[in-house]
């Protein structure tokens, strides 16, 4: 009899302790003036609820002084070379247009093809009815600054949206920028520049028949 007295003590008590403890709770915290992202505001004289920098102002761990290096520009002009400190990043430049392959081979190549010739498997499957995505062996892209293709990831281009958030990191973009110009390199490479084993391999592949002229013979 005692125990069943204590053991309902104890169950009142537990009761009365959550009871207590509910009237601490109330919905102040969910329920209160506040606006989400990117709604209207009646407070600001935009009427915009998400509030852009506040000028001439450097976030906490975003002071970039390396102009050339986090935007591609100096005084508002594309650089022609890439930056040291995008270079000193690697081990060494090998290293660098190895991972230059690497993300271009994931973030780039889709659209703008494994050899940057603008025919990605999007634009074989219809993107390029609207507007084709550029082939870097034109004219026009070989013979631009350097600093192009790291604006172009940074801020996007024509049909192009910005690649930052697949690309957030500044050396990697300069990486693909240097791996694109390896691209253009090795569509018209000069014979002077290559070894001798390469152009025993140039000249033998130039002596094989192709396959529609082998096939022809047979």
């Amino acid at each position: 009899m005692a125990s069943q007295r204590i053991t309902t003590i104890l169950k009142a008590a537990a009761v009365a302790s959550g009871l207590l403890l509910l009237t601490g709770c109330h919905t102040d915290m969910w329920i209160q003036p506040k606006v989400k992202p990117l709604q209207e505001s009646d407070f600001f004289p935009d009427r915009q609820a998400s509030r852009p920098k506040v000028a001439n102002t450097v976030a906490l761990g975003q002071l970039n002084t390396d102009e050339a290096y986090t935007t591609g520009l100096v005084n508002g002009k594309l650089v022609e070379t890439i930056p040291a400190a995008a270079i000193a990043k690697f081990e060494s430049p090998a290293k660098m247009l190895e991972r230059g392959r690497e993300r271009f081979d994931i973030a780039c190549s889709p659209c703008h093809g494994r050899v940057g010739d603008g025919k990605g498997m999007i634009a074989q499957r219809g993107f390029s009815e609207k507007r084709p995505p550029a082939s870097y062996h034109s004219d026009r892209l070989r013979n631009i600054p350097v600093g192009h293709f790291f604006d172009v990831i940074t801020r996007g281009f024509g049909t192009m949206y910005p690649a930052v958030y697949r690309v957030p990191e500044y050396e990697d973009r300069w990486a693909i920028a240097a791996y694109i110009r390896a691209l253009q390199l090795s569509q018209r490479a000069p014979k002077s520049l290559l070894n001798e084993d390469d152009r025993r391999r140039l000249q033998e592949a130039g002596q094989k028949p192709s396959e529609s002229e082998a096939a022809h013979n047979e």
